[in-house]
């Protein structure tokens, strides 16, 4: 991963959430050098005009392009690092193919969004344009901050694993610059399903603490009580965790998760903020 400058994607519905989710970022890297792409798509907007050359649709473009320009100099304003450059991005497709498209052509090296969209609806709980992110993006990391989330560093992070994956060396790369930026510890997660590891789970659980062994790092057991996504809260609480991170590919820790009923109903609402590495 580029260190010297990295490129942070900000998407934005204009609403209270997204912006917090942008200051977030800001002082996640203020000691870094960084271009940050403010991004909006005026899709739905768009979506239910249906002459395209119409007076209409081009004040609905002007409306999203002025309010992206006063974000910029907001964002410009609230920022004092001199190393931060701001781009806007107004796009007419849809939020996840203009996320897409912005991702592969910029070459973003993360994602930085707020869970809650400008409805406030009681399904957005997590935000289904976020579970949608969750879902499908596969090009790049994707680090979602809870609503009304106060920035605090952070110095330990969780990444919970099944072990069952091997992880290339590759894989947690955004997870091992984001511990970078404050020298976090590392706190690997297992929850035990079954009385004793596979071969391939030692091997994994090795390769792991080799590929973290820049950082402080360390294994925890936690029992399985059945509902993931609840003991991953109490490990949160338990050791006062600053970070989620998970790797989200097919048959995953995390795709149990977001299959578990409670969370298809509620959405998987997080404390803190919450990175998920494409697998």
């Amino acid at each position: 991963m580029e260190t010297n400058n990295r490129h942070i994607l900000l998407p934005t519905d204009f609403s209270d959430n997204a912006w917090s989710a942008i200051v977030y970022a800001l002082k996640l890297y203020a000691l870094e050098s960084c271009t940050f792409y403010i991004l909006h798509s005026a899709h739905s907007s768009l979506s239910s005009i249906s002459d395209k050359y119409s007076r209409v649709y081009e004040e609905v473009k002007e409306n999203a392009n002025t309010n992206l320009l006063e974000l910029k100099t907001l964002a410009e304003t609230a920022n004092a690092n001199a190393n931060h450059d701001f781009e806007i991005i107004l796009s007419t497709e849809s939020l996840y193919r203009a996320i897409d498209t912005t991702v592969k052509k910029y070459n973003i090296d993360l994602v930085v969004m707020g869970t809650k969209g400008a409805t406030g609806a009681q399904e957005f709980l997590f935000g289904s344009n976020t579970v949608k992110m969750i879902s499908k993006m596969r090009s790049c990391p994707i680090l979602i901050i809870p609503e009304d989330y106060d920035f605090v560093t952070p110095k330990q992070i969780a990444f919970p694993s099944d072990f069952n994956r091997f992880y290339g060396a590759t894989d947690l790369d955004a997870l091992k610059d984001l511990a970078s930026l404050y020298n976090s510890k590392i706190r690997v997660v297992h929850i035990e399903t079954k009385e004793e590891l596979t071969e391939v789970q030692e091997h994994n659980i090795t390769t792991l603490e080799s590929y973290f062994g820049e950082f402080e790092h360390s294994l925890h057991w936690v029992p399985d009580y059945s509902k993931k996504a609840n003991d991953i809260k109490g490990f949160i609480a338990e050791l006062e965790i600053d970070m989620l991170a998970m790797v989200n590919y097919k048959h995953s820790f995390i795709e149990k998760i977001f299959n578990e009923p409670v969370i298809k109903k509620i959405g998987f609402n997080p404390t803190i903020p919450f990175l998920v590495i494409p697998g």
